[in-house]
């Protein structure tokens, strides 16, 4: 349905890790070093490679300042897991990382620290952020806090503490900033797969099995992988995320008001979710973000993501999208009991509100409010 090409507002087909089998992952660039464990003075006998004017080039990036700067970082990585991430600063010259876990992975972590030789740069503190002290300003915060439809298990809670309690003024939060998209999809087959089997069963009439179906197969969010075939229309921002300014009340309920108008005649099975994250320094101030309209503007929404990133100074982004390159994330989609069938340009309207639930605000309530072909409908479901 959508032009193949390597963009990003939200779409590319994703199939990845199962929940909670993540391998913390980071971007991190170590550059090729010399052993400082050494102290002695080696002569060489034999001839040695001549110096090119790449090699003079080398060592004189290394006499500006600003390079030695970016070597003596205080970092944080909040919610370390394996310590993988904050390995990678480690090796890109930060002066110290802190890698905090509340659970017991905290205890391998630093095995894995102690093991790689960085016990004197990775400092692992098993506790959650609100309770371990760090006695210093830090100038890099990383985590990835990112769950499933992006807010669920509200760990992006303990990133803002972390900011707030210790990131220095004009420090790094990587990722810098978020979008959960959302947008209505048809998919058939899923359909048939978990309802329409029971109908008929080698011959057998089962259609007194359709409703209990249903509510198996469509009560609960799915976490699975659609492609751009799926989405009947372009995408809606649900909610704009700067994580230099984002304070946990605003978290704590998020709504959004949708109008979508179909791009074919299909039935209409429900809604995907998805997102993006940045990487870059201070993100673009949300009031850019209050509407669609301007987001559409902003940031080229016309049809498959963003343009190829040529610029290093861009920022970079993962995606979580149908049409973008596989992750863990997948997709979210919240199924209707039974298809809406859309004819072409036919408009779907509605809210949606995402709340912390009251029984464990790790936990997420769904509450859907959508009308089409003058009907309207209301769907609630909690993603555990």
């Amino acid at each position: 349905m959508f032009p193949q090409e390597n963009h990003s507002n939200g779409y590319q087909h994703q199939q990845g890790y199962s929940h909670r089998e993540r391998v913390r992952r980071g971007t991190c660039r170590s550059r090729a070093s010399t052993s400082s464990h050494s102290h002695s003075v080696r002569v060489y006998d034999q001839p040695r490679p001549p110096c090119t004017d790449f090699d003079v080039a080398y060592f004189h990036s290394y006499a500006h300042l600003g390079i030695h700067q970016e070597m003596i970082k205080v970092v944080v990585d909040v919610g370390c897991g394996t310590g993988i991430l904050s390995i990678f600063c480690a090796q890109a010259g930060a002066k110290r990382v802190y890698a905090i876990d509340a659970s017991d992975i905290a205890l391998q972590a630093n095995e894995v620290v102690k093991a790689n030789n960085l016990s004197d740069v990775v400092v692992v503190l098993h506790g959650r952020v609100e309770d371990v002290e760090i006695n210093e300003e830090v100038d890099v915060i990383i985590s990835e806090w990112m769950g499933y439809m992006l807010l669920y298990e509200s760990m992006l809670g303990s990133v803002i503490n972390a900011r707030d309690r210790w990131l220095k003024p004009g420090g790094l939060i990587l990722p810098s900033s978020s979008t959960l998209y959302m947008a209505p999809v048809t998919h058939t087959d899923r359909y048939s797969d978990s309802v329409d089997f029971w109908r008929n069963v080698y011959g057998i009439d089962m259609s007194a099995m359709v409703s209990l179906a249903k509510q198996c197969a469509f009560e609960e969010p799915s976490v699975e992988t659609i492609t751009g075939e799926n989405v009947l229309t372009w995408p809606h921002v649900v909610k704009y995320i700067d994580s230099y300014s984002v304070t946990i009340q605003e978290l704590e309920s998020v709504t959004a008001k949708f109008k979508f108008n179909s791009m074919m005649r299909a039935p209409l099975h429900g809604f995907a979710f998805w997102f993006d994250v940045e990487f870059n320094g201070h993100a673009i101030p949300s009031t850019n973000y209050h509407s669609t309209t301007s987001f559409v503007d902003n940031h080229q929404m016309n049809g498959s993501q963003r343009k190829r990133r040529t610029n290093p100074n861009e920022a970079l982004v993962l995606s979580t999208a149908p049409e973008d390159p596989p992750t863990h994330w997948q997709q979210t989609l919240i199924y209707f009991y039974d298809p809406i069938e859309l004819e072409q340009d036919q408009l779907i309207e509605g809210l949606v509100t995402l709340s912390q639930s009251k029984e464990n605000a790790r936990f997420m309530n769904i509450h859907l409010e959508y009308t089409s072909g003058g009907r309207s409908y209301v769907k609630e479901s909690v993603m555990r």
